[in-house]
C-alpha cells in the first residue's frame, strides 16, 4: 500500500530536500524513500557529525515547544538522564549539540524552509504530498527494543 496518493503526487512540487539522518536508522530510510518516490532530490546528511551551531540547530524547531525538539527514543532520554520537561531552550541546544542522538530526526531543509521530524501535514504543506499521518514512518522502529541501536560504523547499521 502506497503512502501517496498517485493523483496527488502529480501535483507535486519537485525540491531538492537536505536530510539530516542517523545513518543506518530504518525509518528514516522509509522516509527518504518516501520522498524519492514522490520525485524530490534527496541529499542525505549525517546528523551525528555535523557542525552544529546554536542558531542553525533552533532554525529547524520553529515556535514547537523545547519538548517537542527531542527525539524521545534517544538512550539519554529512555534512561531517564535527560527529561526533555525540564530544560529550557538554551540548555536543550547545548544538549543537543553534545549528544546528537537526542535531535529529533529527520532535521529537513526544503527550499530555505526548515523542520525537525517526518510530520505528514508539514510534509503536505511545503511538498504537496499526501500522506496518511497513522501511516507515515516516524519515531524509531525498534521501540521495544531495550538494546540501543549500534552507533554508526561501530557495529552495524539500523
Amino acid at each position: 500500500m502506497s503512502l501517496i496518493d498517485p493523483a496527488l503526487k502529480r501535483g507535486c512540487t519537485l525540491a531538492t530536500i537536505i536530510f539530516y539522518e542517523k545513518p543506518g536508522c530504518r525509518t528514516n530510510a522509509r522516509q527518504k524513500q518516501i520522498l524519492a518516490s514522490a520525485g524530490h532530490e534527496i541529499r542525505a546528511l549525517n546528523l551525528l557529525t555535523e557542525p552544529w551551531t546554536d542558531a542553525r540547530l533552533r532554525g529547524f524547531f520553529g515556535d514547537e515547544p523545547v519538548s517537542a525538539w527531542f527525539n524521545m527514543a534517544a538512550p539519554a532520554i529512555k534512561s531517564g538522564t535527560i527529561d526533555p520537561l525540564a530544560v529550557d531552550d538554551a540548555e536543550a541546544l547545548a544538549l543537543m549539540r553534545a549528544d546528537p542522538l537526542l535531535i529529533k530526526r529527520p532535521l529537513l531543509e526544503i527550499d530555505g524552509m526548515q523542520c525537525a521530524g517526518f510530520n505528514a501535514t508539514h510534509l503536505a504543506t511545503r511538498l504537496g504530498l499526501d500522506l496518511d499521518p497513522d501511516t507515515t514512518p516516524q519515531g524509531c522502529s525498534r521501540p521495544g527494543s531495550s538494546v540501543p541501536c549500534p552507533t554508526p560504523g561501530k557495529g552495524g547499521t539500523t
